[in-house]
């Protein structure tokens, strides 16, 4: 069965969600909290994976409207392996900082509103704002 895979924030922020990994290491450098070979490394993966995969905002502006599409998320497809090695770099990365994260799974992740070959954004079947990601990522 094809499935879903996600690497967010272990803790909620501040705006009540639990931002992604991108989100988690892109505010690391904006906080100038980087090494210089740790922020000189993020910028050359960060180009790298622009230039390998799509940003879904970029094709479709609004799978994030917190109106049209509350809680929406991105989700690697578990099938995506080159995508997932390359972000378990980030992951390292969040580690050497101290940064908690969480691996979730899922063969549902809710109402897909993009998708392409090797990810998806959706919004959770249901969203609460005292919802904690439970063992495949959802809370009953």
């Amino acid at each position: 069965m094809a499935g879903f895979v996600r690497f967010q924030s272990a803790l909620r922020s501040p705006s009540g969600r639990f931002p992604g990994v991108f989100g988690l290491a892109n505010g690391l450098a904006r906080e100038a909290a980087l090494s210089v070979d740790d922020a000189a490394w993020w910028r050359t993966a960060n180009d790298r994976m622009t230039a390998a995969y799509v940003d879904p905002s970029t094709v479709d502006p609004l799978c994030y409207d917190p109106d049209l599409h509350p809680g929406a998320r991105a989700w690697f497809k578990d099938d995506a392996h080159a995508l997932i090695a390359m972000t378990r770099e980030y992951l390292a990365l969040l580690d050497r900082y101290g940064v908690a994260w969480v691996e979730l799974r899922t063969a549902d992740p809710g109402e897909v509103v993009y998708e392409d070959d090797v990810q998806a954004v959706a919004v959770p079947r249901t969203v609460t704002a005292s919802a904690q990601p439970g063992p495949e990522g959802w809370t009953p």
